[in-house]
């Protein structure tokens, strides 16, 4: 009988993995081609979305991705992250100049209020922002007037190669302010917030990459100080990305540029305690793949970008299985419409749709 009921159970897990497996797939959508790592997508809902490159342009879709409207092309630009708070107001991220090749625009930050159809250069207070890589954003609800609203605190960070620095705004946006990070890091890559005032960013410990160690820092404050809660032991070592799927589960990508083609292991950071204590997890013993994008659906179903392919795991990341995700998956968004329906989209040489 024992055996009979451990059978049973064992097909009911192969059954419910099989359908968690096909529930998950992801397909790949018509884009115009580009012929490397694309940065970031965002949507507001499951049919209204828009990506960036570095050619400096941003595509539009009010279809789910079935069909893209090009919205910019701005030469010089080097579009590296996007965020919307509704379908009418954006912000565009640039990496800035001195990094890669024909990038000219010195603008770190431009913003939309009309869906994309026009961007501005925004305004802010304080030291000048070489480039930006990600954006977040905190929606606060309150009460206002005895009806429902949200008070809207955006953050970006950035940037790859240094230096370090965050923009904020209390107000949607309306208004901006700069602040450096450089005594806490010297690179910075991601950014979420769990609330306004606690969060954590992603970033490295030397803009020199033969001296850097992977690194996490977390504010409880709303980013005016921070505190490192994780550094990695080895040189050659950045974060990259960040998936907060619970407010005390998160993971983190850890890039491993060393040389040395024997150092195979790719690992992952995982905290589950809310981001106080970080552990080092095994993704797969590959040097070829080089970590990029992460996203959770929940605390234990998530997918990580790299390089070389896809990886899926149903387990909190104790095992892994590769997916077809593209090349240089580096931005992959997990979302959950008011009925509880899960989607994403991921984006790097190709767009991805869950």
């Amino acid at each position: 009988m024992i055996n009979y009921i451990l059978k049973i159970t064992l097909l009911f897990l192969a059954a419910t993995s099989a359908l968690l497996a096909q529930e998950s797939s992801w397909r790949k959508l018509t884009t115009e081609p580009y012929q490397g790592k694309q940065d970031d997508i965002a949507f507001v809902d499951e049919n209204n979305g828009w990506y960036v490159n570095g050619y400096g342009r941003i595509f539009h879709t009010t279809d789910g991705g079935t069909t893209w409207e090009k919205q910019l092309e701005q030469k010089g630009t080097f579009f590296r992250t996007i965020a919307f708070l509704d379908k009418n107001t954006g912000f565009a991220g640039t990496v800035g100049t001195d990094y890669f090749p024909n990038v000219t625009d010195t603008i770190p930050l431009y913003g939309t209020k009309d869906g994309g159809k026009s961007w501005n250069p925004v305004a802010y207070k304080g030291p000048y922002v070489k480039g930006l890589c990600a954006i977040d954003i905190v929606k606060e609800q309150f009460i206002n007037h005895g009806k429902i609203d949200y008070k809207v605190h955006i953050f970006a960070v950035g940037r790859v190669g240094s230096p370090a620095n965050i923009m904020i705004s209390h107000d949607a946006g309306e208004t901006w302010t700069s602040h450096s990070m450089d005594n806490d890091c010297k690179m910075l890559f991601d950014i979420k917030m769990l609330n306004k005032n606690e969060g954590f960013a992603c970033a490295a410990t030397n803009e020199d990459i033969t001296q850097s160690n992977a690194l996490i820092l977390k504010t409880t404050d709303g980013g005016k100080t921070w505190k490192k809660v994780y550094q990695s032991s080895r040189p050659f070592e950045t974060t990259w990305k960040v998936a907060f799927p619970s407010a005390k589960v998160g993971y983190v990508t850890i890039q491993s540029y060393n040389p040395d083609t024997n150092v195979t292991q790719q690992r992952i950071a995982k905290t589950t305690d809310g981001g106080n204590t970080w552990s080092e997890i095994n993704l797969v013993a590959d040097n070829k793949a080089r970590e990029f994008g992460i996203g959770f659906i929940d605390e234990n179903h998530g997918f990580v970008g790299t390089m070389s392919s896809g990886f899926e795991t149903t387990d909190g990341g104790q095992t892994w299985q590769k997916i077809d995700l593209g090349t240089a998956c580096n931005k992959i968004r997990i979302y959950k419409d008011e009925k509880g329906k899960t989607y994403g989209y991921a984006i790097g040489v190709n767009v991805f749709k869950l």
